[in-house]
C-alpha cells in the first residue's frame, strides 16, 4: 500500500476530517475552495507563515484553525 492511498485524521476548525498522508496545506486550502491571499492559518497554536503553505505537510492529528478575510465596505 503506497504512502498516498493512506488516511488520517486531522481536525479543522474543530471538526474532524480524514485527509491523504503527504496533502499539504496549501492543497488543503484548495481543496476547500479557499483563497490561500484570503486566510490566515493557525497550526497546533502556531500561526504559519502564508509564504510555507505549499510547504507544510500535514501530519496526523494536527489541529488548524482557518480564518477567511471577507472584503466590504
Amino acid at each position: 500500500m503506497s504512502e498516498a492511498s493512506e488516511a488520517f485524521q486531522i481536525s479543522v476548525n474543530g471538526e474532524g476530517r480524514s485527509v491523504e498522508a503527504g496533502l499539504s496545506l496549501q492543497q488543503l486550502l484548495e481543496q476547500l475552495g479557499l483563497d490561500v491571499r484570503k486566510v490566515a492559518v493557525e497550526r497546533n497554536e502556531e500561526i504559519v507563515p502564508r509564504s510555507t503553505y505549499g510547504a507544510v505537510k500535514l501530519l496526523q492529528g494536527d489541529a488548524l484553525e482557518i480564518v477567511h478575510f471577507i472584503g466590504g465596505g
